[in-house]
């Protein structure tokens, strides 16, 4: 592939991430009050939020690092976005994907929130420097099983690309999920943690933190952050897609299986009220940490 469709292909990738992260956030926001017997905001609010916020000027300074967190995310959310194959077979959608990739995105995952911390450190608001605590534990609590349970597989189909992971799956017609529950089951518990999302919605808690590491964030500050937050999480469910649901070989098969997950992570928060911080690390190094324990037994033994 060439500079300019390498280019082209980066784009697209990018415009298409923004705006399917956010219709699902749009879309769990609609659940989520349907659930508490609300009518809700449209699907289609979190656009009309991020115009807003874009179109807002902000004569809030608190140094550089606080200019360049949200840039600094908005970056690391579109870099691992590229990084991770959205479809298999597809010359023009297989991106930057490389033998190692894997490693590479596991090692850039936390970049974000780091940046988002150096951001807030210069705010001096204490609500922006406990949400920012809680997040780091949070990241920590969350990180470690997921990344046990991805070297599981790695481990097990002796490769470090995603885009291997994915021919297998195709090739034998069958999902790493089916042959390796342990890792998938690691894995799909921390997701909802990862996100953000209900029970672990430690980091915002509106009720306590006035929306906590974002309290001193507002027009394009916060359009950029709720930007990157969307292209995040689409990146994060295509890989969880690629590497234990097969991947897919069309935009549409890809929307339905994220969905699907992000399904489980919006039925999680409904049902569970928020946890505490301790509680929060004690839930994610617990299951999800035994579960990534015999994902690694199951590929000693068999």
């Amino acid at each position: 592939m060439n500079i300019w469709n390498l280019l082209l292909s980066a784009i697209v990738t990018t415009l298409l991430g923004f705006i399917i992260g956010v219709t699902y956030m749009g879309i769990r926001r609609k659940i989520v009050a349907l659930a508490q017997n609300r009518y809700g905001p449209p699907i289609y609010q979190n656009f009309l939020d991020i115009l807003k916020f874009w179109s807002k000027e902000s004569n809030i300074y608190h140094g550089v690092m606080h200019h360049l967190a949200p840039l600094w995310m908005i970056a690391m959310a579109i870099t691992i976005l590229l990084i991770v194959p959205t479809q298999y077979g597809s010359k023009f959608f297989e991106n930057l994907s490389f033998n190692g990739d894997l490693i590479l995105i596991l090692y850039l995952m936390p970049f974000g929130q780091l940046g988002m911390a150096l951001g807030v450190g210069q705010t001096g608001n204490p609500n922006s420097a406990i949400g920012v605590t809680r997040g780091l534990s949070l990241l920590v609590g969350s990180e470690i099983p997921f990344i046990m349970a991805l070297i599981a597989v790695m481990i097990q189909y002796h490769t470090t690309s995603v885009t291997d992971l994915v021919r297998i799956q195709q090739e034998h017609h069958t999902w790493i999920m089916f042959s390796s529950p342990f890792a998938f089951l690691a894995a799909l518990c921390v997701l909802p943690a990862m996100f953000h999302a209900g029970p672990y919605e430690v980091i915002i808690a509106p009720a306590e933190l006035a929306s906590g590491p974002m309290s001193e964030f507002g027009g394009k500050y916060l359009g950029t952050m709720m930007s990157a937050g969307s292209i995040f999480m689409f990146a994060k469910l295509t890989l969880f897609v690629d590497v234990f649901m097969g991947g897919s070989t069309n935009w549409l098969w890809l929307i339905v299986k994220t969905f699907t997950v992000y399904l489980f992570v919006i039925a999680v928060g409904i049902i569970m009220p928020r946890l505490r911080t301790e509680q929060a690390i004690r839930r994610l190094w617990g299951w999800p940490l035994v579960f990534a324990i015999l994902a690694f037994i199951q590929v000693a033994l068999f």
